[in-house]
């Protein structure tokens, strides 16, 4: 029956398409998030759903969308050197084999952000765009929010639909995720128009951040511990009443914090005393090691160079109750992984990688600033302001996420990105077009 729900709705999808085009760009979204193709038994885990899809996407958009405002932006054209520079970089790398794995992977992520902002046109493509990506992720986050409730748990044992650490389903990449899709629920819950915020609208967007809340409580990832920390600090600069929010938030700590299971406690408690901690250790020899090795390879190993390191994890001991155990073990370890998105991009692209990367992501906080400011007091274009601020919150979060999980590429992230680039043109013409409606008014 499972397989027949995620054909049906697939088909559902494809056919509204063949009548409203840009519902293929949104299955494809839908597709690479919940890939719904690993999820079914029989029916789609043998079909190439993703390149069926994407080649409607692109097929129908350049056969019969309206071209006469599409804008090439510059972060599309970052996208496009990181894109290039990336595959220079695996033809040369340490593991070529492996390297071309994940290449084949990480370069469909970049190509769809650089084709995706030429779709949205309008504010409805743009919502849309929004809600299957609010939706999509949702559909694992409600999933991972029951079983939290029930007490399925528990660092790398949550089960999400599938037994697989890829993609969202990998606890510390979800984390990331559920915490910073909040302030899109958030503006999708206001400024909404394909379902009018009313009562229900409000009460699942707020049902829906509690769940994203529950994903780093039932992962037990610290990394989303640390994402909910900015996703407070962030809502601070838009609460005009700010001792009221801190004390509401005190308040909510100090119920929340008894209920928490035990484990999660004592997991979170080990950011503390990183210096003890087995996984905080090893992250740290290996950015150590990352970069020794860009000293002697500028421009990366390519993908998976990882592989090749040979680490010395110095662990100390650290008080407990009235004992203090100063004792110092040292371990060995080999072939670790960056479990950091910006060692990541150092050790695989080298320093022009890490740069473009930069570039790519500072660009877009500081555009969305400037879409935030431009539109701020406006009434008929508030919802510009309001998106512009709630894509910066996310992107800072995974920012900040990122520095201790690998997702430089991660798709959902670059979908993202492509949103902001979208988002940014479309206010550039509507800017363009008042110019021009005040020039037309005012000339004799």
């Amino acid at each position: 029956m499972r397989d027949l729900a995620f054909v049906g709705f697939l088909l559902a999808l494809i056919f509204m398409g063949c009548k409203r085009p840009f519902v293929f760009v949104l299955a494809y979204v839908y597709v690479d998030i919940v890939s719904p193709q690993r999820l079914t038994y029989i029916l789609l885990n043998s079909v190439p759903v993703s390149l069926i899809l994407v080649c409607l996407a692109v097929g129908a958009w350049a056969l019969f969308d309206d071209k006469r405002d599409t804008r090439f932006a510059p972060r599309q054209m970052l996208l496009i050197v990181l894109l290039a520079y990336c595959g220079m970089t695996t033809m040369q790398a340490d593991f070529p084999l492996e390297a071309f794995e994940k290449w084949s992977w990480v370069w469909k992520a970049l190509a769809f952000a650089i084709f995706l902002p030429l779709t949205l046109r309008t504010r409805l493509r743009i919502e849309a765009l929004v809600l299957f990506m609010v939706l999509s992720a949702a559909s694992i986050i409600i999933v991972g929010g029951i079983k939290t409730l029930a007490g399925g748990g528990g660092y790398g044992s949550l089960n999400l639909m599938m037994d697989s650490n890829s993609g969202l389903y990998e606890g510390s990449i979800l984390s990331t995720v559920a915490i910073a899709i909040i302030p899109l629920i958030a503006w999708l819950a206001r400024y909404g128009t394909i379902y009018v915020p009313d009562w229900r609208v409000r009460g699942f967007a707020a049902a829906l951040a509690f769940a994203c809340l529950l994903i780093p409580i039932g992962t037990q990832a610290r990394t989303g511990l640390i994402c909910i920390a900015v996703l407070g600090v962030t809502f601070l600069r838009q609460t005009k009443r700010r001792g009221l929010y801190l004390g509401a938030v005190a308040a909510a700590a100090l119920i929340t914090i008894p209920l928490l299971p035990a484990s999660f406690t004592t997991r979170m408690d080990t950011i503390k005393g990183y210096q003890a901690d087995t996984s905080a250790s090893t992250r740290i020899a290996v950015w150590q090691w990352t970069i020794g090795y860009v000293k002697e390879h500028p421009f990366g190993g390519g993908f998976e160079a990882y592989r090749q390191n040979k680490l010395r994890i110095v662990k100390q001991g650290v008080a407990t109750g009235e004992a203090q155990d100063t004792s110092t073990v040292i371990e060995y370890d080999q072939a670790r992984a960056y479990h950091s998105s910006y060692f990541e991009m150092l050790g695989e692209q080298g320093y022009p990688g890490l740069i473009l990367w930069l570039m790519i992501h500072v660009t877009g906080l500081l555009r969305m600033e400037i879409i935030r400011a431009r539109y701020r007091k406006s009434v008929e274009d508030g919802w510009i302001s309001g998106l512009a601020v709630a894509l910066q919150q996310g992107h800072l979060i995974y920012l900040i996420g990122s520095l201790f999980v690998g997702i430089a590429f991660q798709p959902f992230v670059y979908m993202l990105v492509g949103l902001q680039i979208g988002l940014d043109t479309y206010a550039s013409r509507r800017t363009r077009e008042a110019k021009s409606d005040i020039g037309w008014r005012t000339s004799p």
